[in-house]
């Protein structure tokens, strides 16, 4: 999943993208609202973290801005502790979500799975797809009760076809939203990591649980 987190404080930011990249999520970041506004209208992105103080465009604005336009990512807002105008003010406008400051990292991580999950129509931390069960929270993976044993990018890739069930998604897509940017890309990343999850998936069942469209993407299909 890629995040862009919109923050002036640089430090803070610099300790959420950590964070965050350690429970194996994408991260972009902008210090001001300009750029923010700008990178959140022309880059794809499974959610955003949202401070309202920001240099040039201040986050509501920036809500406002891509409401307007119809895009519909989802937003968590940073908020300053006791300000609770600016929490409904936020709610109001769009936001998915706030956290005020300072705030626990483990409840702002689990806040943002469920603002990603709520907006694929999956508000529920295990995903069940037939005899496929995902638990979001422990990233545990499991097929007709037997574990299955992912490597990070095979599960990101597995939770990210699973959070879009009956939907073809596209190998730019793919890349977009999980793999770093920066990465260096070779023509087969893509091929291999689906060749080796569906090995790990499929051994010992008749069903395939990833289709190929061709010339289309990947699909992961929610009826048995």
């Amino acid at each position: 999943m890629k995040i862009l987190i919109i923050e002036d404080e640089k430090r803070l930011a610099a300790v959420l993208k950590k964070g965050l990249e350690e429970n194996a999520f994408t991260v972009d970041i902008s210090h001001d609202g300009e750029e923010g506004l700008y990178m959140a209208e022309t880059f794809p992105y499974d959610a955003i973290l949202l401070d309202i103080m920001l240099p040039f465009i201040d986050g509501f604005t920036i809500l406002s801005k891509l409401r307007a336009k119809g895009i519909g990512v989802p937003v968590l807002m940073l908020t300053a502790r006791g300000e609770v105008e600016d929490r409904i003010k936020g709610l109001n406008t769009g936001a998915d979500d706030y956290i005020a400051k300072p705030f626990d990292f483990s409840e702002l991580l689990a806040r943002l799975k469920s603002v990603i999950r709520r907006s694929k129509g999956k508000p529920q931390p295990l995903l069940v797809i037939g005899d496929l069960t995902i638990d979001t929270n422990s990233r545990s993976v499991r097929r007709a009760g037997r574990e299955v044993r992912l490597s990070a990018t095979e599960y990101n890739l597995l939770e990210y076809l699973a959070l879009n069930t009956n939907r073809v998604i596209s190998r730019s897509e793919i890349i977009e939203h999980i793999y770093d940017t920066e990465h260096d890309y070779n023509s087969n990343l893509i091929d291999v990591n689906i060749s080796n999850l569906r090995n790990k998936l499929d051994k010992g069942f008749d069903r395939q649980l990833i289709s190929t469209i061709r010339g289309a993407g990947y699909m992961l299909k929610g009826d048995a």
